[in-house]
This record gives C-alpha cells, structure tokens and sequence, in this order.
C-alpha cells in the first residue's frame, strides 16, 4: 500500500471534520497560514489539498474571499485519483531536467540547436495563452532531453510532461495558473539555449533550475487563495521555505 502523501493527508482530515459537522456547509475553511501550522506542513501541501477538496467537490475557492464549504464528503472522488500534485512533480523536473540539459549541452549538435532555435521563434509568435504555446513548450523540453541521446531520460522527461497534463490535481493547478495569466518565458528558455550552444554543461544545469524554480514562484501567486494577501516580505519568506528543498 503507498504512504499517505501530504497533501492527501490534509485533505482527508479536513473532510473528515466537514463530514463530523465541525465546518459545516457555507462556512469558510480556516486561512492557509492557521492550517499550515495545525497540521505543521508548508502552504504548498495546504494548498495542493485545498484544490484536492475542489476537485472532489467539498469546497470552493472564492477570490478575496477564502475557501468555502458547498458539501458533505458522501459520494466524493476517492482521495487516491488526485495522486501527483504541481510541486511535486516541478521538484522531479529540476531534478531531471536540470541534469539533461547538463548532460545534452556536453554533446549537443548544430541540428538539435536549429531544431530549439525553431521553437524558441514558434513560442515568441504564438499567443501566450493559446495551446500552441504550450506545446511548443513541451516540444522544447523534450528536445533538450533527446539531445542526450540516451532513450530512457528522454522517455522520463515525456512522463514527466504528461503527468502534468493527465493528473488531475496537477493539471488543475497549471490550468488555474494559466487562467491568472502564468505563460511560457521565452527569454528563460533562451537562456537555457544559449547555455547548450556553449556546451557548458554546469550553467545549462542552472538556468534549467533556475527556470523550473520561477514556475514554483508562478504556481504560488496564481493559487493564492489566503483571504488577505500577506506583506511581500511574507511572502518571499515562504517562497524560500518552498524553494530550499528543491536547491542543489
């Protein structure tokens, strides 16, 4: 049997107090900071399992306001179809990401750097919002994991792409951010290019890192849910408590 994950852990035991009648229906759920200190998890874990309670239909998010209670838990979706949430999954692509572009800038050819250099122009043209750019953001990433030319990173790096897009508590939380107006950086992703057309496989590595680190940033103030937003210096608190598990 898998261990109980964060995020799932907070979201059972706050349904199992709606269903006990201890928040019952049209009341709002305590802020991200109070449930983070009573379950003593970060304010990702929080709220990864507020939108885990959305998607069973438990609770809503209402904006400026907080998280509502709209139902009982009898008849939800069981906890388990949540599975991968956005964090977890971007702390998996810096691990893995970061270390293909270090291994696809050591050998990386003319031909696989034209191939980025046609993305990077398809992605500048697109809509920012449109589908095409997103996909054209996957085809980048997955172009850096074949320049490695070892079959099974790149067969990793897909996985990983279409976990974001087929788990439902991580495509939720993408598409909530791509709605608060979190689109694809061009610029980031030139970096990363011009990084691999050195061949310098260290400052590939970083600028992967440091890419992947800014969609945790995007992830955070798109999902803000809090009922009054916090002083910036707060708020560049928790960022950094989110980020220091995922530094090298």
């Amino acid at each position: 049997m898998k261990p109980e994950k964060l995020y799932q852990r907070v979201a059972n035991a706050i349904a199992t107090a709606i269903e006990q009648g201890q928040y019952p229906t049209g009341s709002r759920l305590p802020g991200e900071r109070e449930l983070a200190e009573v379950f003593s998890v970060s304010r990702p874990t929080v709220r990864e399992a507020m939108i885990a309670l959305e998607i069973r239909g438990l609770v809503e998010a209402r904006h400026g306001s907080g998280v509502y209670v709209i139902a009982s838990p009898a008849g939800t979706a069981p906890a388990a179809e949540l599975d991968v949430g956005a964090f977890e999954l971007i702390e998996a692509r810096i691990l893995f990401e970061g270390e293909a572009a270090a291994v696809a800038a050591a050998g990386i050819d003319a031909d696989a750097l034209a191939k980025l250099d046609g993305v990077l122009a398809e992605m500048a043209s697109f809509d920012p919002s449109s589908p095409e750019a997103l996909e054209a953001d996957r085809r980048f990433h997955l172009l850096i994991a074949e320049a490695t030319g070892n079959t099974v990173i790149s067969t990793v790096v897909e996985m990983l792409w279409e976990l974001r897009e087929r788990a439902p508590l991580s495509a939720r939380m993408f598409a909530e951010a791509r709605r608060e107006g979190v689109h694809p950086r061009v610029d980031e992703h030139q970096l990363i290019v011009d990084a691999l057309r050195a061949h310098d496989s260290a400052q590939a590595r970083v600028t992967m890192r440091d890419h992947l680190r800014r969609v945790v940033d995007d992830l955070l103030a798109a999902t803000e849910v809090e009922v009054m937003r916090r002083a910036q210096s707060e708020i560049e608190s928790q960022r950094g408590r989110v980020t220091r598990r995922l530094r090298a």
